[in-house]
């Protein structure tokens, strides 16, 4: 996937609902006071500070300065930090991430950094885009990219397995499995999905020029508007998510 350039004023316009709804993830890790966590792909860090508030000593890795900025803005320990190269060494009991780990296509190196940062017996839990995520959206810009002569795959890199495919990486790499489950969740868009497309919608339009971006954008939009959008004029996403919950093996 091209770069994704993150604006944590964006996101906290258009995607707050990420944040609320990865609230479910942090019950199912249950931190406990004291704790050294890491939280992986942590934004803006929404869920970093509901896990300090919980009494966790934890730290937020995000490869977007921006939003790493607003996170330590928060008064939050926050770095800088590509999760596909982590540079941590059994230093944390617990590894939580929430709808960023779709965003770094190298899996296998994720999953071996996370294992790595865990110490023996350490938790990895977290939710991300599974198999069928926002296909619909996908469709859509596939089809418009490919009316206008450019490769309909542009721009798609993210990362959606399914839950066994993922279950199968994170044993091969020395993790029990205790849970992996796709989770259909239509998701209300609060901003409509044109606040959506100005969030995440980046890549697909990376080096198209600006006049063409919008007619990408115009004609996304009009062949969504069956299928997502309500009688009464709401959007809601296809999203479908993967949650899971692993231990490091001793």
């Amino acid at each position: 996937m091209n770069k994704q350039d993150w604006s944590a004023t964006t996101y906290a316009q258009n995607a707050r609902f990420v944040a609320d709804l990865g609230v479910p993830v942090l019950d199912l890790l249950q931190p406990k006071k004291g704790e050294q966590i890491l939280d992986l792909g942590c934004g803006d860090g929404a869920l970093t500070e509901k896990l300090a508030d919980m009494g966790a000593n934890v730290i937020g890795v995000d490869g977007s300065a921006d939003m790493v900025a607003a996170a330590r803005a928060r008064g939050l320990d926050a770095r800088v930090m590509d999760g596909q190269n982590l540079g941590f060494d059994r230093e944390f009991d617990a590894v939580f991430s929430n709808a960023a780990l779709h965003w770094m296509p190298d899996a296998s190196a994720v999953v071996a950094g996370v294992a790595k940062a865990l110490k023996p017996g350490g938790r990895f839990v977290g939710e991300m885009g599974g198999q069928g995520n926002v296909a619909a959206i996908v469709t859509a810009f596939r089809a418009a990219l490919h009316a206008r002569g450019h490769n309909p795959d542009h721009g798609f890199g993210w990362f959606f397995p399914t839950a066994e495919a993922y279950a199968a990486l994170l044993a091969a790499h020395g993790f029990t499995v205790r849970q992996a489950t796709l989770i259909p969740r239509p998701t209300y868009l609060p901003t409509g999905l044109k606040g959506w497309l100005a969030t995440f919608a980046g890549p697909f339009l990376a080096g198209l020029p600006e006049g063409e971006q919008q007619d990408v954008l115009a004609e996304v939009e009009w062949l969504l508007s069956r299928p997502l959008r309500t009688a009464a004029g709401d959007w809601i996403a296809d999203y479908v998510r993967l949650r899971f919950a692993a231990t490091r093996d001793p």
